[in-house]
């Protein structure tokens, strides 16, 4: 599928003078709201959709900033815009009751909502919350800095680890010459970038790594959010994630944040991607022989 051919399948809302591009698919009474991680998009999800629709309704939107949505010269693109963002889309869709299902920078913007709803500022229902893996898990440790997390002795080798990944390491993987065949033409790093490119992109997608700053700052009041939250939250962590490796997962469990977390087995960051069918089963305990 290329990028204008999944455009084709979404349209746009206006949500405070900003275009939002928004995918809608299926007609169950469940619905399923999507937050995309960095950088990507909605696009991300284009191979699990045909399947994940027959059993929910799927709405999918790219984050202010991200694939075919608007671009505005100079904002802030904070975490806490996209929240309000996200919410004020749902609500302007009419939503009453949504699963929300968030890989990584859209699990930021998950947690924030989630502070929200602990604290009955929102009064949209959430079902419950399916968080796949991410960089996120650094939030959940009781430090200060991330200058105490280098110098840790145990963990201090594997959080400097984290500066030589990134999109960076997800680009050379799509330029692998091994990669799958059938992935590589269904999806590569050229078509992130048109649709990162799209409304003068280009001009602003430094201001999109803000977010990391953000995941600090906000580190309590996120993680007291899932300490306090009544509703059901399940982990999703692939164990050979290269941008947010197993080592800091394991640390954390031991800390007893949250138990229903499940590892992902011989997977990466996009296993979405990369093993669709078992990504579903594994997620929505949806088992098909092929997609």
């Amino acid at each position: 599928m290329t990028a204008d051919n999944w455009k084709s399948r979404g349209k746009f809302y206006t949500i405070a003078d900003k275009k939002i591009f928004v995918v809608d698919e299926g007609s169950s009474l469940q619905t399923i709201v999507i937050l995309h991680g960095y950088p990507t998009s909605s696009f991300d999800y284009s191979r699990i959709l045909p399947e994940l629709s027959k059993h929910y309704r799927v709405i999918i939107h790219d984050h202010l900033g991200f694939g075919f949505s608007d671009k505005p010269k100079s904002y802030t693109y904070s975490l806490i815009d996209q929240a309000d963002f996200a919410l004020q889309l749902w609500h302007k869709m009419g939503l009453k009751e949504v699963t929300i299902l968030a890989h990584d920078y859209g699990a930021s913007v998950a947690k924030e909502i989630l502070a929200r709803k602990n604290h009955n500022l929102i009064p949209l229902k959430i079902k419950r919350i399916l968080l796949c893996n991410s960089s996120m898990r650094l939030e959940y440790l009781h430090l200060r800095n991330m200058d105490k997390l280098l110098k840790d002795k145990k963990l201090g080798r594997y959080i400097a680890r984290l500066t030589n990944y990134g999109f960076k390491k997800i680009k050379d993987k799509f330029k692998n010459k091994n990669l799958n065949p059938e992935i590589h033409t269904n999806y590569d790093i050229n078509k992130v970038w048109d649709q990162l490119d799209t409304s003068e992109g280009k001009n602003e997608i430094h201001l999109l790594s803000n977010f990391i700053n953000e995941r600090y700052t906000f580190w309590h009041r996120w993680t007291e959010a899932l300490k306090e939250s009544e509703i059901p939250i399940k982990i999703v962590w692939e164990k050979s994630d290269p941008v947010a490796i197993k080592e800091i997962a394991i640390v954390l469990a031991t800390e007893n944040i949250n138990e229903n977390l499940e590892w992902i087995e011989n997977e990466r960051h996009f296993s979405i991607l990369e093993n669709p069918t078992n990504w579903l089963n594994l997620v929505f305990n949806i088992n098909k022989s092929k997609i």
